[in-house]
């Protein structure tokens, strides 16, 4: 935005001015568009400054001074993981730019363009959001720097901090600012992130739960399971509706509510299941409660582990991540409040519980607002990759409830999945079709962070709120969650009726071991909604590794497989599933990605696009990455989690999961030496690499393949 369109509006200033790292692009899909039209439709006057030249002050004065205060975000995507590769190297270009250029944003984005906003206007008040400020609102293991980081919070010198999906807490926000309300006073918005003096409390009755020490071992009364996943641990089943029984469970020690439902049958897989989850994810990490203590969580705040405490010791950081992710649920998650520094000069960072779920109809007005749904007119005919990846999608949900570990959807958007009705979906793609230029027919994805968990969710409200699982589906699907696929079966068809539309495709991944619990769905899929070829993630094959993503086994895959190619057989079409893995995750040995390789080899996947695993600030599997331990069981009793650190090993298991390129042969078969597996060297089609290394022209050849197929390494 410029101050020549401002004047053309008749405005003399802002209200709000939004600062970002992307282009500015006015459609749902990017965050600083959605917000700036939220706000906007609730009257205020919003500017946005996108992509500031940040080597001075200057450029951050264009719109003047705002009102009420600055907002800041580094865009769509981390500023860190949108410059450096996994393996640190800088990448050649940015999909969030004009003509796909790069280093158009500084790393660390929220720290400096926080820092020119004051230089430019001392006084305004500083608002941070978006990914990069919600993962870092903690003290967080930074990967680039190999260190860990203060809460962004301090490191920019903001007010406030907006954390996961912020429209309800940012409009309050603002009206409160418009009455005149100093945002030092503002304390009491969940999704906030603000820095207090120690000893700091929103009311004097507030209590405090020490959880900066590591809980020991051998305790005479065993700690409270948040999972509630001992069902043999209760001589008898306990009566009442599922708050109370929640009510009795916590204060016992024994089992939340909210895994009540998976004694439904103790001989049937369901119990086999709870068991396995017992030893994968004994997750507590309180002391014991009194026999029927009541408390009031809502004034109760979480101490964790100082920043000088998990900054010099990495186990301390690995339980403050676990006792963190323990309180993510926004029906029952408490303030968690670490403290920084020492002396006169120390600080605590103050976090409120999570942001609550946005209603349908929230999410149906906030996606129907007045986009123009095209990139500002000042970058004329700029190629931008990322709006010509999604110019013809439709975002239908929020969140995920998968927990994958490595993945930072559920910290950020949440666990509970928040839908847009059917009606407004079809309102976006008859918009679509409407005002999108080069609109020929093709809507290219219907979906969200996953692709088939539109309307799911728990299937009591009371259980959802009380439950203190990280995943809904691992190690096996809660028998509370609602995994029917008939909404989404029913919005796919009638998306297929809107007049103009001549194909729809899904772009967004397939959670396939739920898609197999409805034949139907991928029937429908299958028949009507794949380009020809369909992405989803296994991302291993082998349990330790599976185990520490919190993946399902490789054999829901199998069932998904099995399903896919019997119904493209039933459509006439050939169509081919392209699998996603990662190599190096925490708990990957060399071995495991052997057994990976020959899988991919006795089945045919010659995958071009490969992942090497990223540590992106507050993940769980960042935390394993770190301290080498594993947060899902209790750190006392001291299980280990192997870490692929050294460059070469990381390069051995990216040239692993491409075993079918000649130039990774060398490394290959020098580690299957190493390793005694002579065995798998050879021409064998049970062999992986041969002995001889290929000639040089093959070599060329399956480059100059891959780049005609776009592969890239992440």
């Amino acid at each position: 935005m410029t101050r020549a369109e401002m004047e053309r509006l008749g405005w003399d200033a802002c209200d709000v001015i939004l600062v970002t790292g992307d282009a500015y692009i006015d459609h749902p899909s990017f965050g600083m568009a959605l917000l700036a039209r939220f706000l906007e439709a609730h009257g205020y006057r919003v500017g946005i400054l996108s992509q500031p030249d940040w080597h001075s002050a200057e450029p951050f004065k264009a719109l003047g001074r705002p009102r009420l205060y600055f907002g800041i975000t580094a865009g769509n995507m981390d500023s860190m993981v949108n410059r450096y590769t996994s393996e640190r190297r800088i990448r050649s270009d940015d999909a969030y730019t004009p003509g796909g250029v790069a280093g158009k944003r500084p790393d660390r984005a929220v720290i400096v363009y926080a820092q020119r906003v004051r230089e430019a206007f001392p006084g305004v008040p500083v608002v941070l959001g978006g990914i990069e400020a919600s993962l870092r609102r903690l003290a967080h293991y930074d990967y680039w720097s190999e260190k860990v980081r203060r809460s962004v919070l301090l490191d920019a010198k903001a007010d406030l901090l907006l954390y996961g999906n912020a429209e309800r807490a940012l409009l309050a926000l603002t009206r409160r600012l418009d009455a005149g309300e100093p945002i030092g006073s503002i304390r009491d918005l969940r999704g906030t992130v603000f820095a207090v003096p120690p000893g700091w409390k929103p009311q004097a009755d507030w209590r405090e739960i020490d959880a900066s020490e590591i809980e020991a071992p051998g305790c005479p009364m065993p700690p409270p399971d948040p999972y509630a996943q001992r069902p043999v641990s209760l001589p008898v089943e306990p009566q009442g509706n599922a708050e109370e029984m929640s009510e009795r469970d916590e204060a016992q020690g024994a089992r939340s509510a909210a895994t009540e439902t998976y004694r439904v049958d103790r001989r049937g897989s369901e119990h086999r299941a709870t068991q396995r989850f017992a030893r994968a994810a004994n997750y507590s990490a309180f002391p014991q409660e009194p026999v029927g203590a009541k408390r009031d969580r809502s004034r109760e705040v979480v101490r964790l582990p100082s920043f000088e405490s998990v900054r010099d010791d990495p186990l301390h950081y690995a339980h403050a991540s676990r006792v963190m992710h323990l309180e993510s649920n926004p029906g029952n998650a408490r303030a968690l409040v670490q403290r920084h520094g020492e002396g006169p000069g120390a600080r605590e960072v103050w976090v409120n519980p999570p942001p609550l779920p946005l209603s349908t109809a929230e999410m149906d007005f906030i996606y129907g607002l007045p986009y123009a749904r095209r990139p500002h007119p000042s970058y004329g005919q700029a190629h931008i990759p990322a709006w010509e990846m999604i110019k013809f999608s439709v975002s239908i949900m929020r969140g995920c409830f998968g927990g994958c570990t490595f993945c930072s959807i559920t910290e950020h958007e949440g666990r509970i999945i928040q839908s847009r009705s059917e009606d407004s979906i079809l309102r976006e793609i008859e918009a679509i079709r409407d005002r999108t230029p080069g609109f020929a027919g093709h809507v290219t994805d219907l979906g969200g962070p996953t692709a088939n968990m539109y309307r799911m969710r728990c299937k009591d409200p009371a259980i959802e709120r009380h439950c203190r699982r990280l995943s809904c589906v691992y190690p096996g699907i809660c028998p509370n969650l609602d995994t029917d696929h008939a909404p989404l079966v029913r919005l796919y068809r009638r998306a297929r009726q809107v007049p103009g539309v001549k194909r729809i495709t899904i772009g967004s991944g397939v959670r396939y071991d739920l898609a197999v619990r409805s034949p139907e769905y991928v029937r429908e899929l299958v028949t009507h909604h794949v380009s020809g070829r369909l992405k989803i993630a296994p991302e291993h094959t082998e349990p330790g590794p599976l185990s520490k993503m919190m993946k399902p086994g490789v054999e829901a895959f199998e069932q998904f497989r099995a399903l896919f190619e019997r119904f493209s057989r039933e459509a006439g079409k050939n169509q081919q599933l392209i699998p996603y893995f990662i190599a190096a995750h925490p708990g990957t040995t060399d071995e495991d990605m052997v057994a990976l390789a020959l899988w991919l080899k006795k089945n045919g996947f010659r995958p071009d696009q490969v992942q090497t695993f990223l540590p992106t600030p507050m993940a769980l599997a960042t935390a394993m990455y770190h301290s080498g331990r594993n947060p899902l069981r209790p750190l006392a009793r001291g299980e280990t989690v192997a870490v692929v650190r050294e460059g070469r090993r990381r390069r051995l298991h990216k040239a692993l999961l491409r075993w079918h390129d000649p130039a990774n042969w060398p490394i290959i078969r020098e580690a299957l030496l190493k390793m005694g597996r002579r065995d798998l060297i050879g021409n064998r089609p049970d062999q992986l690499v041969p002995w001889q290394d290929a000639p040089a022209g093959k070599v060329k050849e399956e480059r100059a393949r891959r780049r005609v197929r776009g592969g890239k390494d992440a």
